[in-house]
């Protein structure tokens, strides 16, 4: 195949894979049952936080579609994928995966040590995961699943506002739900469509990662409630509870689409089904409001 690098365009902006993105909007959560207090200050520190993600993240993708690009070769869709098709070189989305992290890292520093941990315990849980946990059932789900948890606790400590062991409880288990959800789409299609899928994959029965996103479904559900509990007394207010109604018709939303086999790719879930973009709004709304009634 014929390698022809583009150091500035399409392929590129493609490899940064900027559609995830919205992944990082976990950033903001921590704030939402503390929007009274919110301050300047804490605002930029989650813009940091978000934007340290941002580039943090895009150099974990282009690290991983450098070491897959043999295998993304044989998958029907990320063999379009620019590394994997030849439209950007191996040697330039590296080079540009290290700018990103170190820019990550040092805005990070910008703000404060904490939030430059946050980001160096993300680098190297994913490096890990790109170059030896992937291949290892249970371990890796832990390992995607820690970037959700990492996020949102990267917006607590870019805000300055504490986070609720409940919370991070629910953010926790709420990622290891996406997690499952994207193997689970993956096995499926392996299973249904007799799709060549990676050996990891392979080692999960569909039994199995149902129970494991099932599970942790049942957990965020009763994780959030006590937080959301938490945040009713905290604030006297009736509306963290209502919080739950919309939180737990979303999560259901969403498990249609993972029970379906489109789990594969969260952020084109998100993007895509408006009633649960709608859902994701009352929820935000209803927090909002335990915050200032």
């Amino acid at each position: 195949m014929t390698t022809t690098a583009i150091p500035v365009g399409g392929g590129l902006v493609t490899a940064l894979r900027v559609r995830q993105w919205v992944k990082n909007l976990l950033v903001v959560a921590p704030l939402l049952p503390a929007a009274d207090i919110l301050t300047a200050d804490a605002l930029v520190g989650v813009g940091c936080a978000f934007v340290m993600f941002c580039l943090l993240s895009s150099g974990v993708y282009l690290v991983n579609d450098v070491r897959d690009v043999e295998v993304d070769r044989a998958h029907p869709v990320k063999r379009f994928r620019p590394i994997a098709s030849g439209a950007v070189a191996p040697s330039t989305a590296v080079a540009l995966a290290a700018a990103l992290i170190v820019g990550g890292l040092l805005l990070a520093s910008l703000r404060s040590l904490d939030l430059v941990l946050v980001g160096a315990t993300y680098i190297v849980i994913q490096l890990a995961y790109c170059l030896w946990l992937k291949r290892e059932p249970v371990l890796e789900l832990g390992a995607v699943a820690s970037g959700f948890l990492l996020r949102a606790l990267a917006g607590a400590i870019g805000s300055g506002i504490p986070p609720s062991a409940w919370f991070l409880l629910a953010a926790g288990f709420g990622s290891l739900f996406v997690a499952a959800g994207k193997r689970y789409a993956e096995a499926m299609r392996g299973d249904r469509d007799g799709a060549v899928v990676r050996e990891v994959v392979r080692s999960y029965s569909l039994s199995y990662l149902r129970f494991v996103w099932t599970a942790a479904a049942a957990l965020v559900m009763a994780t959030y409630a006590l937080w959301a509990f938490q945040v009713q007394v905290d604030r006297d207010s009736m509306w963290g509870m209502v919080s739950i109604v919309p939180f737990v018709l979303a999560l259901l939303r969403y498990a249609v689409n993972v029970d379906a086999g489109h789990g594969e790719e969260p952020e084109e879930i998100i993007l895509h089904d408006r009633m649960l973009l709608v859902l994701g709004g009352l929820w935000a709304a209803t927090l909002v409001a335990a915050t200032f009634s």
